[in-house]
Parts: structure tokens; C-alpha cells; sequence
């Protein structure tokens, strides 16, 4: 099976992916995680203003096979979020980097990121 990671995103072992976006933090699922779930049906999400934490949940998604949380690489607030989804989740199987993304934050804590895994470091705990 070939998956997509792109290196220009940071990852963690939840599957969910990271990308600066001039300052905001854009956030999705895997490639990976999408494939394991199968196709999407549902996606929950906070708020716009919400305040989401490190590694807690922040939302949930629920597919054919299973319903699990979103859990957030970063902290902070919830400046956007792709209300696409609410009618089209399957966006998230078909461009999970892309149109599947799920939310932006503005993080409480930039240098954040860069603590997070590399593109290459995800690809080998996939292994």
C-alpha cells in the first residue's frame, strides 16, 4: 500500500497532521489514518473561538467501521473550520490533505510545531 506523506507537515502517533499557515496552524487526519477508518460518514468539531489543548480531543470522526476522537497536535484557539465537511465528510477519504482538512488554530505555542514528527519519523512509525 502507498500512502501519501508530505513532508511539508508534522504528525503525531494519533495520525493527525499539522501545517503552518502563516501563522495559523491548519489541521487534518492522515493519508494513513483516513484508509484505516474507511469511509468517513461524520465529522464533529468545535467552535470557531473554541480553545482546543495538546494532545487532548478535539472532535470525532465516524466511519462505516468505527467512531473515534480527533486529537490536536497543538493548542489553542480555533480560528476556522471546514464546514464543507459537515455536508461532504467523505472529503476527508478523498483529499485528506487538502479539501479534507478539518480546522485552523491560532496556536498558543508556535515553536510548538517543530516538536512534532517529521514527515519521515511518521513514516516510520507506520512501519
Amino acid at each position: 500500500m502507498s500512502l501519501d506523506i508530505p513532508d511539508d507537515r508534522r504528525y503525531i502517533e494519533s495520525h493527525e497532521w499539522a501545517k503552518d499557515e502563516d501563522g495559523h496552524v491548519r489541521i487534518g487526519i492522515s493519508d494513513f489514518a483516513q484508509d484505516e477508518l474507511g469511509d468517513i460518514v461524520f465529522v464533529e468539531l468545535p467552535d470557531v473561538g473554541e480553545e482546543i489543548i495538546a494532545d487532548e480531543p478535539f472532535g470525532v470522526i465516524e466511519s462505516i467501521k468505527a467512531v473515534s476522537d480527533l486529537y490536536a497536535p497543538l493548542g489553542g484557539s480555533v480560528t476556522a473550520i471546514n464546514e464543507e465537511l459537515f455536508d461532504r465528510p467523505e472529503l476527508v477519504n478523498q483529499e485528506p490533505y487538502e479539501g479534507g482538512w478539518m480546522l485552523e488554530i491560532d496556536p498558543s505555542d508556535p515553536d510548538a510545531l517543530d516538536a512534532l514528527m517529521s514527515a519521515s519519523e511518521y513514516e516510520g512509525q507506520l512501519a
